[in-house]
């Protein structure tokens, strides 16, 4: 990968997000939950047609933002100390790459380097925010690419004011940055406030939540309206906790992450639903119009470690470690169903047109379930190719898979693949 800023000709024009549009991390209201209707229902044999392959994504698990004819991503150019995390940018229809811009320094580490976090589009779709693994937070405009400003999250001289007080999590910053209207949220952790709130346009700061100190895991934030009023809700290694638009903590709850606490929280009319692998388990919390949080349930019945669980009517499916995908019901976590007799189903999940799809990470096997409480039902299978042969032999195939416009897009490190899954 060329450390240069572009490729292609670029007509300096951005599409506004619109209904359809994948704008960032899990979706439009990060929930991983499609609203496309009038997809293929079963799969042929060698899975639905594909329409390119592309090797320009760089290494890394970096997923995809997808607004009009464009998708963004993040990879790095090469997996030594002296490379660099990149923005890129490519046209829907060919893969081809438009442009690329540098974010930060790659970032090494022993399941494999490379940006891990998805990249964010601004509503209007003139602006797109980029998280490097080193924690470094980069604005660009849609239209070509060129940096709109950029700052770090990782503790920089204490007498800076520009200091977030971050440390580099195990595995590098992985979470997806929010923008809501013309703020933009991110999670450096840390004394000076776990989460930080940057002005859209200008990248100066508008507050840090220095009454929630703990350290950044790899979750990502999300916002929601609690009873009419807004609310930010993030999850670190040991709390759940929601904050005002002003930064000021709301509630707390505490939560028995381990080793690395990454699934993003689910939110529905005061409940707040989490789960992270390890054992942790997952956890639902009721939190009232005032601010009073009870803590509904905690088990092990899902234990979900980055593949993400989709909540569909009144179930969650997801995969739970050393058990398989399955089906959980919301309120009382209890499970309805499990797959576990098949081998090797570990991995991420979406939901579309009432159906889940399921990319393994060990075999980069893609399949198609029935998103029903009835029971496990699966509607089609193919193994994602070409594989990369870059991966790091502990790397899985990571990146959640995406629907958006009639196309699902897989990534496996550098190579994207784009399917037609619509109706005939």
């Amino acid at each position: 990968m060329r450390t240069g800023m572009v490729i292609v000709c670029v007509v300096a024009l951005h599409v506004a997000v619109h209904a359809g549009d994948w704008p960032s991390w899990r979706g439009p209201n990060r929930d991983d939950l499609s609203t496309e209707t009038g997809l293929l229902k079963s799969w042929p044999e060698g899975g639905p047609k594909k329409l390119w392959d592309t090797r320009e994504a760089g290494l890394g698990y970096s997923g995809f933002a997808i607004v009009g004819n464009r998708l963004y991503t993040m990879g790095s150019d090469g997996k030594e100390q002296s490379s660099s995390d990149f923005l890129i940018c490519l046209d829907i229809e060919t893969g081809k790459k438009i442009w690329q811009l540098k974010v930060g320094q790659y970032l090494e580490n022993g399941w494999g380097g490379g940006p891990r976090s998805t990249p964010t589009v601004s509503a209007d779709g003139a602006h797109v925010v980029a998280i490097g693994a080193q924690g470094d937070v980069v604005c660009a405009k849609t239209a070509d690419g060129s940096e709109v400003w950029r700052t770090a999250m990782k503790q920089t001289n204490q007498d800076d004011p520009k200091n977030l007080g971050g440390s580099v999590p195990s595995w590098g910053y992985c979470e997806s940055a929010l923008i809501d209207g013309d703020r933009v949220l991110f999670t450096p952790g840390g004394s000076l406030g776990t989460v930080a709130c940057f002005n859209l346009q200008t990248g100066e700061k508008i507050w840090q939540s220095d009454e929630m100190q703990e350290l950044a895991h790899y979750s990502s934030i999300i916002v929601v309206n609690h009873f009419g009023r807004k609310q930010y809700i993030q999850l670190t290694a040991s709390k759940l906790f929601g904050l005002d638009e002003n930064g000021k903590l709301q509630w707390q709850a505490d939560f028995p992450g381990r080793v690395a606490v990454i699934p993003t929280p689910i939110y529905r009319d005061g409940s707040v639903y989490v789960t992270a692998g390890y054992g942790a388990g997952c956890m639902l919390v009721k939190v009232s119009a005032d601010n009073q949080v009870q803590e509904v349930y905690k088990n092990n019945e899902m234990k979900n470690h980055h593949g993400g669980v989709v909540l569909v009517g009144e179930h969650l499916y997801g995969h739970s470690d050393s058990v398989g995908i399955i089906c959980q019901k919301f309120d009382t976590g209890e499970q309805v169903w499990t797959d576990k007799k098949r081998d090797g189903s570990k991995g991420a999940v979406a939901f579309a047109d009432g159906m889940l799809y399921c990319l393994a990470e060990g075999s980069g096997e893609c399949f198609l379930v029935e998103a029903v409480p009835g029971g496990y039902s699966e509607r089609g299978r193919f193994t994602l190719a070409p594989q990369t042969e870059q991966r790091n032999p502990q790397g899985r195939v990571w990146t959640h898979p995406v629907i958006c416009n009639g196309r699902l897009y897989l990534r496996d490190q550098e190579i994207i693949c784009c399917y037609d899954i619509k109706q005939q």
